[in-house]
């Protein structure tokens, strides 16, 4: 590989890319944005056109896709991205189905490209840390709480609640990647209380019950109408202590006492610079990144949920 930047193209310029995508690749030297492609609206400072397939021909030097569209339609782009050629990162979750992205990652080995499927909270602050303490531990009690309010995180954005949108579990996905990450052992669902608003595809609330293999309960509860103080937490008991994270994974505590640095918002860009490193350190190995173990645990969750009938919502 050059020491040159990758040229990147970047498809999707919505809320997440631009508070995130776009600062990661603007500070980072190893990629170069120079096209991008969105249904709505214009990237200043580079081409952009209306869809990716345009994109390439106008900009045919893309060489690596960052792509940020909703999960539902982005495996015909996905797909596209690598036929072309191109190295291709996705923004969690991967895709609307787990047979989908597997057959991109099939498809990318194939063509010897990277697929780098992202969890971005694996890259908070806490995170590895916690990994690195829990290693050698004997899980006793798990319990998450992700709490957030989908007006100011998704405002009007009806598509979180269509098919494939995810609903709660788009945030409540966040949480599992971080645990499939830190337990040393892995984990089961055993039921699900799910709450569809009547109006609604995808679920607002969810109460999730795990077990570990070796018989420890995992409990979660993933809700996208708190108001005020907003709740990112995970508690692991164990054999040597107690571990809470909180604000997103970013601040870590052992029985109470802080290790981590200064408190700071899960959002910050800390986390996708990381993910932009990760991607160029993939594509220099020629090897991919797909693990799929946080959004199998979603599927499970609507295969074993049961389904609660919840007031209607609306933004």
């Amino acid at each position: 590989m050059s020491a040159d930047p990758i040229r990147l193209g970047l498809v999707g310029v919505g809320v997440i890319a631009r508070s995130q995508h776009l600062p990661a690749i603007a500070a980072s030297p190893r990629f170069d944005l120079i096209g991008a492609a969105d249904r709505k609206g214009d990237l200043d400072g580079v081409p952009t056109r209306t869809s990716l397939a345009d994109l390439l021909d106008v900009v045919p030097d893309i060489q690596a896709v960052s792509l940020c569209t909703p999960p539902a339609p982005r495996f015909t782009d996905a797909r596209l991205a690598l036929s072309a050629g191109r190295h291709l990162m996705l923004e969690k979750p991967p895709g609307a189905t787990l047979a989908e992205v597997r057959a991109l990652a099939e498809q990318a080995e194939k063509a010897g490209l990277t697929l780098f499927a992202t969890w971005h909270s694996r890259h908070a602050a806490g995170v590895e840390p916690a990994r690195a303490w829990l290693a050698d531990k004997t899980i006793r009690r798990v319990h998450i709480e992700w709490r957030e309010d989908v007006r100011v995180w998704h405002p009007g954005q009806d598509w979180i609640f269509a098919p494939g949108g995810l609903g709660v579990f788009d945030p409540g996905i966040n949480a599992l990647s971080i645990v499939t990450c830190i337990l040393p052992v892995a984990f089961l669902l055993r039921a699900a209380r799910l709450h569809f608003p009547e109006n609604r595809q995808t679920p607002i609330l969810a109460d999730l019950a795990f077990e570990t293999v070796d018989g420890a309960p995992v409990t979660a509860v993933f809700d996208f109408l708190q108001t005020g103080d907003q709740t990112w937490s995970i508690r692991v008991e164990t054999d040597g202590g107690v571990l809470t994270l909180t604000n997103g994974g970013a601040d870590l505590f052992i029985d109470g006492e802080q290790q981590s640095g200064p408190a700071h918002h899960v959002v910050l860009g800390g986390e996708y610079a990381a993910l932009y490193d990760r991607f160029a350190d993939l594509i220099a190995a020629g090897r991919s990144d797909v693990d799929l173990t946080p959004l199998s645990h979603v599927a499970d969750a609507f295969m074993l949920g049961e389904r609660v009938a919840a007031p209607a919502f609306h933004f």
